[in-house]
C-alpha cells in the first residue's frame, strides 16, 4: 500500500463527503476507493470513518488523523516546490474561514487576484457566522471582525471595518430622523447579535454610548440589510455592506457628524500550526487590498 496515496484519498473522501464523488474525480470506481480506505484502516489498526447508509462521519481517531494528513500532504507538496525553487514556495492547499457576508463580499471577489499572483495555491473557503474551531476544522487562517475573545490564537490586524448608521427612506418617512446619538434609544434598531454588547452602540471613539433596542436581531449582516431595506428600522452596519445602496438612494446615512467606532479585522492562526508561506502571502495580499479600500483601512 502506498501510504501517502491512501492518505490523499482519505482526505479527499472526508472533504467531498462521498466515496463515489472521489471515485469520479480519480477516474476509478467506488469499491476501489472504499478498499483503499479499508486498507488504510487495517494498516492503522482502527476505524477512521463511521459508515452509514446516509452519510459519512469521522471517528474521533479519524478526525485527528484527517488533520494530521492535511498537514503532512501540504508539507510534502511544499517540499517538492521548495526543492524546485530553492525556497519555500507559495503553493498547496489553503483553508480559510470567514463570516458569511464578509467572506462572500470582501474575500471571495479577491481570490481571483490572489490566485493570479500565486497559481499553485488551492483555496478552500469556509463561511460560517459562528467562529469555528480552527484546529478541529483544519483551518489555516481565519478572518475575524471585532475584538478577539480567544487569547489562545495568534493574530495580526490587517484592517478596520468602518461602520455607518443607516435607514431606508420608508422608515424615515414614518419616523423623524435622529439628530443625536441619544435619539437612537427612541428608534427601532435592527441588531447584529454576534458582537459583545451588541445592543450598545458607541460613537466618536467612545465619547457617546447609546443603549438601543429593536424587534429584530440577526447573526448575519446581509439578513440585517434586507430588514433595513424593507423599512423596518435603523442599523449600525459595515459601510462596505451599503456602498451600492447608498449610491442608489436605497438607504440614507444618519448622524454623519458622529462616527461609530470601527471594528478591527484580524487574521488569526492556531498557535500550534506554523504560518506557512501561502498563509503569509494571503494575509499580506488581504492587508494590501484593505489598505486601498476606504471602508476597510
Amino acid at each position: 500500500m502506498d501510504t501517502l496515496e491512501a492518505m490523499s484519498v482519505f482526505v479527499r473522501v472526508v472533504e467531498r463527503g462521498s466515496f463515489s464523488a472521489v471515485a469520479r474525480e480519480l477516474g476509478t470506481t467506488q469499491p476501489t476507493v472504499s478498499k483503499q480506505i479499508s486498507a488504510l484502516e487495517q494498516h492503522l489498526g482502527g476505524r477512521l470513518i463511521a459508515r452509514s447508509t446516509r452519510q459519512l462521519s469521522l471517528t474521533d481517531e479519524g478526525q485527528r488523523y484527517y488533520r494530521q494528513c492535511r498537514d503532512i500532504l501540504a508539507a510534502v507538496d511544499n517540499a517538492e516546490h521548495s526543492f524546485q525553487t530553492g525556497r519555500e514556495a507559495v503553493a498547496g492547499p489553503l483553508r480559510i474561514a470567514s463570516s458569511v457576508s464578509f467572506g462572500r463580499l470582501q474575500i471571495a471577489p479577491r481570490l481571483h487576484g490572489f490566485l493570479q499572483r500565486h497559481p499553485d495555491v488551492t483555496i478552500d473557503l469556509l463561511l460560517n457566522d459562528q467562529n469555528v474551531d480552527l484546529v478541529s476544522e483544519g483551518v489555516d487562517v481565519a478572518i475575524r471582525i471585532g475584538d478577539l475573545q480567544d487569547s489562545s490564537l495568534l493574530a495580526r490586524q490587517i484592517g478596520l471595518t468602518r461602520r455607518l448608521i443607516v435607514a431606508a427612506p420608508a422608515y424615515l418617512y414614518a419616523h423623524p430622523a435622529p439628530r443625536t446619538p441619544a435619539d437612537l434609544a427612541q428608534h427601532n434598531c435592527i441588531l447584529f447579535n454576534l458582537l459583545a454588547r451588541f445592543d450598545t452602540w458607541r460613537f466618536d471613539d467612545g465619547a457617546h454610548e447609546v443603549q438601543v433596542k429593536g424587534n429584530v436581531r440577526s447573526n448575519n449582516s446581509e439578513a440585517i440589510r434586507q430588514v433595513v431595506l424593507s423599512g423596518l428600522g435603523i442599523s449600525l452596519s459595515p459601510s462596505w455592506l451599503y456602498r451600492e445602496d447608498m449610491a442608489a438612494g436605497r438607504v440614507q446615512q444618519l448622524l454623519p457628524t458622529h462616527t461609530p467606532t470601527a471594528l478591527p479585522i484580524h487574521a488569526v492562526y492556531p498557535v500550534n500550526r506554523r504560518e506557512s508561506a501561502r498563509v503569509r502571502a494571503f494575509v499580506d495580499f488581504l492587508a494590501e487590498g484593505f489598505a486601498a479600500d476606504e471602508d476597510l483601512r
